[in-house]
């Protein structure tokens, strides 16, 4: 790197200037005071964890997206936190171990290894809400719509909700009893959508017809609330935890519709994101002309067994840079006064009062310029008549 390039930072961290950096502070704000008046709690967890720690019970996907170090203290490996979520399920497990229904939000910058994909930040604002100590279907519903107040919020439109149940295909798998490797490369197929490989890949490994039917028309079963119905039909001879996943997609969508009648409903089947440690509803929020999801969420019962306290736990998160970019929220700038350069008590009370009351106040330097003072505020202190008194520039 020469002196003329010592500026670049490397691809995918941006820094965030004005006004857009303030703006983006008092959207953060607002979404705090919403999960606190949903009776969220905050918590604030490390930048940084011994890697044994943050990378238990979330898969290998959460591994790739690690900055990996070593402490020079102990030796000993740490990371760069990629997600809040493995944080928080210690928190509950061993920091706090409270007994019954418990709530947190976050909100603060992880960094990844590497982009999701071409639009997406490597080191987003994650800001989310985590419910833990309900294994039931009210607990789901209660963090989806508080996902939903979330766009609310933000003012992010035109929302579409993309639902799906880790469960249907698990139980499929698990009678088929097919081995792990196949697990594996069915899971593949799945995510690729490759209909003939998937057709061939069943007929090859399946001796079990049933099961070979029900886990061939997986691929096809997305789309709108009429996939549940069909789905209910092609697997009536599934098992009972398949008929339960179903039933529990269908009450969820019709809590969404009588509450959120405004959000498009899809449904994917064979969606398996964080299939390694999701353990029901799956879901991701769209937009229109976005090409990545805006928000992410789900079940992960268990996840904090790792730390000595297995708890059902539900949760969701999201970029707020993303949020940012979609917002129709806008905080007002450059409504700010202007006060004089000069040596009085009167002035120096009247400013005090005035940022009290919640107004932006810019004392001239001598090395302002007017134009830079204009640019900055819309209005100025005057002395009138031995008063201090507010004007319009």
């Amino acid at each position: 790197m020469t002196d003329s390039n010592r500026w670049l930072l490397p691809d995918g961290i941006e820094e965030i200037l004005p006004p857009q950096a303030w703006q983006l502070e008092v959207l953060h704000r607002k979404l705090l005071d919403l999960y606190r008046s949903w009776g969220y709690e905050l918590v604030i967890p490390p930048f940084i964890e011994y890697l044994e720690s943050l990378l238990t019970g979330m898969g290998s996907d959460l591994d790739l997206q690690t900055f990996k170090i070593t402490d020079q203290l102990t030796g000993r490996m740490m990371g760069i936190r990629a997600d809040m979520t493995p944080q928080v399920a210690r928190m509950d497990a061993h920091s706090l171990r409270r007994k019954g229904t418990t709530r947190f939000c976050y909100g603060g910058s992880v960094l990844h290894t590497r982009s999701m994909n071409m639009i997406a930040s490597r080191s987003p604002i994650q800001v989310g809400a985590e419910l833990y100590g309900c294994p039931d279907l009210p607990a789901d519903i209660e963090i989806i719509s508080l996902l939903l107040e979330t766009l609310n919020v933000a003012g992010v439109k035109d929302v579409h909700l993309d639902l799906g149940h880790v469960n249907i295909y698990r139980n499929l798998v698990r009678s088929a009893n097919l081995k792990a490797e196949d697990e594996g490369t069915l899971f593949t197929l799945l995510q690729s959508k490759a209909t003939v490989e998937i057709d061939n890949f069943i007929a090859e490994k399946v001796a079990d017809q049933r099961c070979a039917n029900m886990l061939g028309e997986l691929s096809g079963l997305n789309g709108d609330i009429s996939v549940l119905d069909r789905a209910k039909k092609i697997f009536e001879q599934a098992p009972a935890e398949v008929k339960d996943a179903l039933e529990l997609l269908t009450d969820l969508a019709r809590s969404v519709n009588e509450n959120y009648p405004e959000v498009s409903l899809y449904f994917d089947l064979s969606e398996l994101r964080g299939y390694q440690y999701h353990t029901g509803v799956v879901y991701s929020v769209y937009v229109a002309g976005y090409g990545q999801a805006v928000a992410k969420g789900g079940r992960y019962d268990d996840v904090g067994e790792v730390f000595g306290r297995a708890r059902p736990a539900t949760g969701f998160s999201a970029d707020l840079k993303a949020l940012m970019s979609l917002s129709q929220f806008s905080e007002s700038v450059g409504e700010a006064i202007a006060a004089p350069n000069v040596k009085d008590s009167a002035l120096l009370e009247t400013i005090t009062e005035l940022r009290a009351a919640g107004e932006i106040v810019i004392s001239e330097l001598s090395s302002d310029s007017a134009s830079s003072i204009q640019n900055l505020c819309n209005r100025k202190l005057v002395n009138l008549n031995g008063r201090w008194v507010v004007s319009n520039l």
